[in-house]
């Protein structure tokens, strides 16, 4: 399968490591100018030197909705277009229900779901000005099952799913596809645990390891690109398998 993303124009948020950096890799990769976002500047401002004239760097919080107007006029002012947005940025603790604080709540639906809906309404002028486009959110395997002490970033994901559903269909007469990713263990940052919990994690999954950004990053490329012309609101999980089985969830 050829993806040529020549002459299209991608935001990429959270791109400053992980799943983000994959992704923007690969979209500049397959010829997409690429704008890639995050609050973590000094990495982010190299790797966008790295990738040359294909990239650009955009301080942003996504959850402002200020801060997203920018972050789209900067696309804009820079490459000329937008055409992809992908929401990746995402924040993740672990609380049960009766210790989850109300600050920490609302912060991971002010960044997971509202940073999405912020992101998503922002993009929408540039992105009927370019006669449509893609938008990818992402989600987590996380909205498919409960998980023990994910009762935050639980809720905001299986949100997350709601959302892009509902936007895929407003959106389709402008010929914007709105789809969902849902990553399962993804080996990066956010998985700060042991090597030996990642082994044991990684025992319980079919395909027997941990997911790599670079599996997350071509789903969404591929949901970016022309190929997946005729698909919209729709959710692709990347996870090894593990939700196939009965109980594939690992003991929190």
């Amino acid at each position: 399968m050829n993806i040529d993303l020549s002459g299209r124009v991608a935001l990429v948020t959270g791109a400053a490591r992980g799943q983000g950096l994959a992704t923007a890799r690969l979209l500049a990769k397959s010829g997409a100018q690429v704008v890639l976002t995050d609050m973590l500047d000094e990495p982010r401002l190299m790797e966008a030197a790295e990738l040359g004239d294909a990239a650009h760097y955009c301080h942003h919080d996504v959850a402002d909705q200020k801060s997203w107007e920018r972050a789209v006029s900067s696309a804009v002012e820079h490459f000329g277009r937008l055409d992809i947005l992908v929401n990746n940025a995402g924040i993740w603790h672990t609380a049960t229900l009766e210790s989850e604080s109300i600050e920490g709540f609302a912060k991971a639906l002010q960044v997971n779901l509202f940073g999405t809906f912020h992101g998503m309404r922002a993009a929408l002028p540039a992105l009927r000005a370019s006669g449509g486009g893609s938008i990818v959110n992402i989600s987590s395997t996380a909205a498919l099952l409960g998980a023990t002490g994910h009762t935050a970033y639980g809720a905001s994901k299986w949100a997350i799913r709601g959302i892009t559903k509902t936007a895929a269909l407003e959106l389709a007469a402008d010929n914007i596809r709105v789809n969902a990713v849902l990553p399962g263990a993804i080996d990066t940052a956010m998985l700060d645990t042991s090597d030996q919990i990642k082994s044991v994690v990684a025992a319980k999954i079919p395909l027997a390891r941990l997911g790599q950004a670079t599996d997350v990053a071509a789903m969404v490329t591929f949901l970016a690109s022309d190929c997946a012309a005729y698909i919209t609101g729709q959710e692709f999980v990347v996870d090894g398998g593990l939700t196939a089985g009965a109980d594939p969830s690992p003991k929190q």
